[in-house]
């Protein structure tokens, strides 16, 4: 088939553009031609709370990737829809996660879908946003309007897209793949000497950029816990803070865990992401909301079990009991999970379970779902 995906990629950062790359890598493998269509423009300045939108990475290798989008230009979504139009894909699937690109995308379907039979894909990862606000009460409508098919990442989603779809079109789900795309496993050891960690420490990682609902100052109150601090844990928090990081500082002071607490707070590089996973005992996803999470995929990916809540669609890939914990997004729970896994010594059970739930997570299977009927 000829496919065109429409959303974030390189030059651009951050997992959903890691995800598009990776779909692009499956279909092209898979015999395809693709190409994506990213942006021009993707935030305005002031909607991004961090330091650049752009990767300092190499650029994918393989992949076509042209920068055509502007996300508040629509003379722009014009003139996208129509060249798009003209080269007759057999799909275009719009990755989709907030409302604010709802006009930019829903005007290009639009146009796309004009006396043509191509068929238009919308890949959400988030009907609603974590921190919605009242633009999210009405600006997807339009966009689900004018998409023949939804395909999500979890079934939390599905219900979100209803809200929204007044004509029941087909909708499916395949749970977030695996990412498979940052290197190999390596040794704690090999990992924590390069990030200049203790080899005999206990270490949690909670990964990923940092705002409120991702539930950092969850994970920090529990590490104040006694049960946890007789544990003498270490805390590695890698990612850029998307607020006022002045917050965390000093509740890292106030709670006295300045000496349990590492800060890696730049942007990780792709390159870089196996040294911090490798490096970790567990994985901790503390979050107050969710849909899914690339970031469970990147643990499955590199064998390490999980600490997440019960929230989205969290659950559906993390068995509680089996390959890590899920619990409320409290921190007497986190504590209480915590010191179950380093004092019963979970760690290779749960190992031993990713090794066997890992296999279901492929992207060779959820780019079948994402074409079906095409």
């Amino acid at each position: 088939m000829k496919i065109i995906i429409v959303g974030t990629a390189y030059p651009y950062r951050g997992g959903l553009a890691a995800f598009n790359e990776r779909l692009a890598e499956e279909f092209v493998r898979e015999g395809h031609t693709v190409e994506i269509q990213t942006f021009t423009l993707q935030y305005p300045k002031f909607l991004f709370p961090g330091k650049t939108q752009f990767s300092s990475d190499p650029a994918p290798k393989n992949l076509e990737i042209v920068r055509k989008i502007n996300s508040i230009n629509p003379f722009n979504w014009l003139k996208a829809g129509k060249e798009i139009r003209r080269k007759k894909p057999d799909a275009v699937i719009f990755c989709y996660w907030m409302s604010f690109f709802a006009p930019c995308f829903g005007t290009i379907a639009k146009i796309v879908g004009k006396k043509s039979k191509i068929k238009r894909i919308a890949l959400i990862h988030n009907m609603i946003p974590h921190e919605p606000n009242f633009l999210d009460k009405f600006l997807p409508s339009y966009f689900v309007k004018y998409i023949d098919k939804f395909v999500t990442l979890s079934k939390s989603v599905i219900n979100e897209i209803n809200l929204f779809d007044r004509k029941d079109k087909p909708k499916a789900c395949s749970p977030h793949p695996i990412y498979d795309n940052y290197g190999e496993r390596m040794s704690k050891q090999i990992a924590r000497k390069f990030l200049d960690i203790g080899e005999d420490d206990r270490v949690v990682l909670f990964f990923g950029f940092i705002r409120h609902y991702k539930g950092l100052d969850l994970l920090l109150e529990a590490f104040a816990n006694e049960r946890v601090r007789k544990l003498n844990l270490k805390l590695l928090v890698a990612g850029e803070f998307y607020e006022d990081a002045e917050i965390y500082y000093r509740k890292i002071k106030d709670l006295h865990i300045e000496n349990q607490v590492i800060l890696h707070t730049d942007y990780i590089a792709a390159n870089k992401v196996k040294y911090y996973f490798c490096a970790a005992d567990i994985v901790a996803q503390p979050y107050r909301t969710a849909t899914q999470s690339g970031i469970s995929q990147i643990a499955y990916h590199f064998e390490k079990p999980m600490l997440v809540t019960n929230v989205g669609g969290l659950p559906e890939i993390v068995p509680d009991g089996e390959v890590g914990y899920v619990i409320l997004p409290q921190p007497e729970e986190i504590a209480e999970a915590l010191e179950d896994f380093f004092e019963k010594k979970r760690e290779k059970v749960f190992i031993e379970n990713i090794k066997t739930k890992k296999e279901k997570y492929s992207w060779e299977t959820f780019a079948a779902v994402v074409l079906n009927d095409i």
